[in-house]
């Protein structure tokens, strides 16, 4: 029997690797297109100068808060999703996506209403330049209908990505990109007779090519009846305790987004005080810094998957070093990829229309990223591994006390009492990672936060402490 446990736990790296380029390069390059889609907006809106550039990037901050407010949600439903999967538990999905989907809508609606009715104060929390304001009151007016399409979308591709089929969120990605770059081009200037709208064409683009994304998702998802079948009855049968087990599971997620798109709205509003140009290069950086979350969102989106399966089917050895493996491989993509950026960063910013000071601050923004986020890359991935293996605790703690007491205060005070240059006040953007990282590395050598939601998962935990314990000499302290 011991011999079967120990060759069930046996890791094979070409499994890692297989699911590494058949799970994570698919689901990166999905990430990579929605990053273009953004990246589309803001180049074609870049020939209408700086101002426009800043107006979007603005609205993009909005966004961005509206994600950290839901995505709490979907980063408990991937949990669920994979551990169920890891199981057989078709059921168990059934029950995560109907949960999910009710509260990521609920969430949608309140931003989608405040965005379409009071564009105005919106924008006006993050900056204090009515230039601007007046700019991308029309943008985000109009993508605030999104607002429910994106949520619906998001939580179909996590189901498919966890239930390993990557190939259909990617081709909804394409034909959404091809269809918001063709908006753009007609809207933003004028084409084929339509008027010339500027940014609010842009946000006509992105709505329509919302739609189009969830058209094919959701025809993909209803004709494949052989992987998984969504079942109505199934999707709100909560009974049976399992409202309070995903609330406990998710309530920590939820709480580490919130509160992580909060502290990132007040650094946001530090850098909306920043002259124009200071504000249209952290616009271009953002989409930059996309293109660096494409690839390693892809691996921690794969890594939830993988290590989120293993757990769930009680084989928590090989979810350990699968921890391990993606804490390692993904930091050095990203310092390549930085790299890179850096390298060519002169013609990347030239996309943007950005004048000659923004140039300069676009330049050693992506230095200082080099060091910052290939550090920041080995937090994300480790945090995405403790939640796919039940742990949602530890990592929320440590980031939003890491960001709230050091982040955020030392940027509010280098930007709004000092008055230090923008890029010093950029560099304390990053100041809590390193700490982070510390404390991170520890407690993924524990294993501590292999928590399994499955019968199966949590039948195997006893033994895994024990091999663990074994393999570092620490059988009497873990008896004790």
């Amino acid at each position: 029997m011991r011999g079967k446990a120990l060759k069930k736990n046996q890791v094979d790296w070409s499994v890692f690797f297989k699911a590494v380029v058949t799970i994570a390069l698919p689901i990166a390059l999905q990430n990579f297109l929605s990053t273009t889609a953004s990246m589309v907006d803001t180049i074609m809106i870049g020939s209408q100068g700086e101002l426009s550039v800043a107006a979007v990037g603005i609205c993009s901050q909005i966004s961005s808060l509206f994600f950290s407010c839901y995505f709490g949600f979907a980063g408990g439903s991937l949990l669920f999703f994979s551990q169920y999967w890891g199981a057989g538990n078709h059921k168990g999905i059934n029950k995560t996506f109907g949960i999910s989907m009710t509260c990521m809508l609920a969430v949608a609606l309140i931003f989608a209403v405040t965005a379409t009715t009071s564009p105005g104060f919106l924008l006006g929390i993050y900056t204090d330049k009515q230039n601007i304001i007046q700019v991308g009151i029309p943008y985000i007016r109009i993508v605030g209908f999104a607002y429910p399409l994106q949520v619906f979308a998001v939580l179909i591709s996590f189901l498919m990505r966890s239930t390993e089929r990557v190939k259909a969120p990617l081709i909804s990605s394409i034909l959404a990109l091809i269809t918001n770059f063709i908006l753009n081009w007609i809207l933003i200037y004028g084409r084929f007779g339509m008027p010339k709208m500027g940014a609010a064409g842009a946000a006509v683009g992105t709505l329509v090519s919302g739609i189009v994304n969830l058209i094919v998702l959701l025809t993909f998802l209803l004709r494949d009846k052989n992987t998984l079948v969504l079942k109505l009855r199934e999707m709100f049968a909560w009974g049976d305790g399992f409202l309070k087990i995903y609330l406990n599971k998710c309530f920590p997620i939820i709480c580490n987004e919130l509160f992580y798109g909060i502290g990132q709205m007040l650094i946001n509003v530090v850098i909306g005080r920043q002259n124009e140009s200071a504000i249209a290069a952290m616009a271009a950086f953002r989409v930059l810094e996309g293109f660096v979350f494409a690839f390693f969102g892809g691996l921690a989106d794969a890594s939830s998957v993988v290590v989120g399966k293993e757990v769930g089917a009680g084989h928590h050895m090989k979810g350990y070093q699968y921890v391990k493996g993606f804490a390692l491989l993904c930091p050095a993509i990203t310092f390549c990829i930085c790299a890179i950026g850096l390298t060519f960063n002169a013609p990347l910013l030239r996309l943007f229309g950005l004048g000659a000071e923004a140039m300069f601050y676009g330049k050693y923004m992506i230095m200082i990223y080099l060091a910052a986020g290939t550090i920041r890359t080995c937090n994300y991935i480790m945090n995405s591994c403790y939640r796919a293996g039940g742990e949602s605790i530890f990592g929320t703690v440590l980031e939003i006390v890491c960001l709230f007491t050091i982040s955020v205060p030392a940027t509010w005070i280098a930007g709004m009492v000092l008055h230090l240059p923008f890029l010093a006040v950029f560099a304390f953007l990053y100041t809590d990672e390193l700490i982070r990282l510390v404390f991170e590395v520890y407690y993924t050598r524990t294993g501590k936060w292999v928590k399994p939601v499955t019968e199966e998962g949590k039948a195997a935990v006893q033994q895994f402490r024990e091999e663990l314990a074994e393999s570092r000499g620490l059988k009497k302290a873990v008896e004790n």
